[in-house]
């Protein structure tokens, strides 16, 4: 009995090992891999998945190897269907094992999440390399907003610059629906509650750009709601605040596009044609500024107010842009 559990046990924990190891460069995208990390929390969650998974892989090769062992073994053969098979009674240091060992397989596992949970959670302070960013990040139906301390406000698209803190204060109108805030690659999902305020943040270790989502369902609309976060140089970004401060002031900024087509165009069409909501390239109300800013603000039947809120400088941002995206008729 023992030498039969000890040599299938030590065969299948050194295949369970192998495809551990294997498992990240067989993977990629979509696969069984989680995406590459960027920060230091996602790089605590995709640890702390790995470490899971191999676990899981080992129990679950052992028990599966085990029962097909056992049912090999002690299959009927060429015993007659009324026979009595020959009976095996308890082990003792077995059943001592195959209690102990799952519970040591918790403690294991429970250890080392509370020992990562700490990193993955945590908001990162600001450095002797240079401040802190904050940035508030306002979920709404169906788009993504992010207030910069300066007034800079962009939409869908967070850009940040790469090896500095930031902390990312995240909410949503008390009008509005649970949202949940999500890059992969740069950590945890937050919930978006209104009139709550909740702290996350990322140090982003390299340039590019890391693409989330809304992780709660919010109406209609919620595979629409994409968000992406374009991580920079920290000279590029300091550039690129700078002129976009100046740009937003003297509305040249596109933030009326951004406007559009984020909180917009994902129900009425790129071209205001119809799609979810109805068709309104032709509506009067767009090149209204009063009617249109009542209509953002306070919303009209199943559409809503997808505005409320919003600074005078946001909804003359979208004013412009209409009419001059639809003014021509």
């Amino acid at each position: 009995m023992t030498a039969l559990v000890r040599k299938p046990l030590t065969t299948l924990f050194a295949l369970a090992v192998a495809l551990a190891a294997a498992g990240p460069a067989l993977a990629g995208d979509g696969g069984l891999s989680p995406v590459s990390p960027n920060a230091p929390g996602a790089r605590g969650i995709t640890d702390t998945y790995w470490f899971i998974t191999v676990f899981i892989g080992i129990v679950f090769l052992v028990v599966e190897g085990l029962l097909v062992a056992f049912v090999i073994r002690y299959r009927r053969k060429a015993r007659a269907r009324d026979a009595e098979v020959p009976q095996i009674h308890g082990s003792s240091r077995l059943e001592l094992l195959w209690t102990t060992v799952p519970v040591l397989i918790l403690v294991a596992i429970a250890t080392f999440v509370f020992v990562k949970l700490p990193g993955i959670n945590r908001v990162p302070e600001a450095s002797a390399a240079g401040p802190r960013l904050d940035v508030t990040v306002t979920g709404h139906q169906f788009y993504w907003e992010f207030a910069y301390p300066d007034g800079v406000v962009t939409i869908d698209r967070l850009r940040v610059p790469a090896g500095v803190p930031v902390r990312l204060t995240v909410t949503a109108p008390d009008w509005d629906v649970i949202h949940s805030w999500w890059i992969p690659a740069l950590g945890g999902k937050i919930d978006a509650i209104p009139g709550r305020l909740n702290h996350t943040g990322f140090t982003a270790a390299n340039a590019g750009t890391y693409v989330g989502r809304c992780a709660e369902l919010c109406g209609i609309q919620h595979t629409a709601m994409l968000a992406s976060v374009h991580v920079l140089p920290k000279p590029a970004f300091d550039a690129w605040l700078n002129q976009r401060e100046r740009q937003q002031a003297a509305g040249t900024s596109g933030l009326g596009q951004e406007e559009w087509i984020g909180s917009c165009a994902k129900c009425h069409g790129l071209a205001g044609e119809g799609l979810v909501g109805p068709a309104v390239a032709t509506s009067p109300t767009l090149l209204d500024g009063a009617k249109l800013a009542a209509l953002l603000q306070v919303g009209k039947g199943q559409m809503p107010p997808v505005g409320r809120g919003w600074n005078g400088q946001q909804l003359d941002a979208l004013a412009a842009y209409l009419k001059g995206r639809f003014g021509n008729g």
